[in-house]
């Protein structure tokens, strides 16, 4: 854990607002709550097939090509289980099996190459940092994915995209980064858009739990940039200088720190390790 500003504050932390899309706010909320922690989801990204009638076509297109391509990098557990949609695990693992199939998956860490193994994809198929990296992001994989690329090479990028979002460039702030990786070792990079991404319209319940989350006995887990764009557009008028939050990049941590909050931790993305974080700075309610 590294920490971005002074983390100083109260001995107890009276509310911890999970904000990663549904499901996995609610799956990590359990988890934490079975430790005692007093979190609550309050998901700040929605998640649903493109609307796009173009951009699901293309989707359905590339599901039938993925076992073509060199490497298929998935961006997120959430673009391995919408790109699969449909497709059973059997016959995934027997697309694989048959032998004409060679495609690699590559997964920018360790939930992300859990949904690919759920999807069908054999372990031996499927390419991550180690369980012991510093961090879960395209920098940390490209080491592990590099001696694969050749000259010719087709790399296929999952993602999901924002809505109203131009859909015609693969870009990202990680994925930039590896697509340029990519192309200079002579890979082809090609996106598919397997989700679209928007913003929650939250309940009246919703929008008083995150009333009640502001304050130094507040804090607020973040896993995107994005879900902070989304929580300045439901909250224009909150402060949020006394509010911890806990960042699982330094990315987000930096985005964090620009929408306002005044005390930032930063912790790797996984459970582990983001109780770690919380133990070291608060303890229980």
């Amino acid at each position: 854990m590294t920490l971005a500003t002074d983390p100083r504050g109260p001995a107890r932390l009276s509310r911890l607002i999970v904000t990663r899309p549904a499901p996995e706010a609610q799956i990590w909320t359990d988890a934490l709550c079975q430790r005692a922690w007093p979190a609550h989801a309050l998901p700040l990204i929605e998640i649903g097939e493109p609307s796009d009638v173009a951009t699901l076509k293309a989707l359905q297109d590339w599901r039938q090509q993925v076992f073509q391509v060199d490497a298929a990098m998935f961006v997120s557990g959430a673009a391995v289980t919408h790109f699969f949609a449909g497709m059973a695990p059997k016959r995934v693992a027997s697309a694989l099996a048959a032998g004409h199939a060679s495609t690699r998956f590559w997964a920018p860490g360790p939930a992300t190459a859990a949904a690919l193994q759920e999807a069908g994809v054999p372990v031996d198929r499927v390419d991550a940092p180690a369980q012991d990296a510093p961090q879960f992001d395209s920098e940390t994989l490209w080491p592990v994915v590099a001696p694969q690329l050749h000259a010719g090479a087709q790399v296929l990028i999952v993602r999901g995209i924002s809505s109203g979002a131009p859909v015609d460039s693969v870009a990202g702030t990680g994925r930039d980064w590896l697509i340029r990786q990519c192309l200079a070792a002579g890979a082809r990079v090609e996106a598919c858009v397997a989700y679209e991404r928007r913003a929650p319209v939250w309940s009246p319940g919703q929008q008083a739990l995150a009333r009640a989350a502001v304050g130094p006995d507040a804090a607020w887990l973040f896993s995107s940039s994005e879900a902070l764009t989304h929580l300045q557009s439901l909250m224009p008028q909150a402060g949020w200088q006394d509010t911890f939050a806990l960042a699982t990049h330094p990315r987000i941590a930096q985005s964090a720190l620009a929408a306002g909050f005044g005390r930032v931790v930063t912790s790797r993305p996984a459970l582990r390790d983001v109780m770690l974080a919380l133990e070291s700075t608060w303890s229980h309610a």
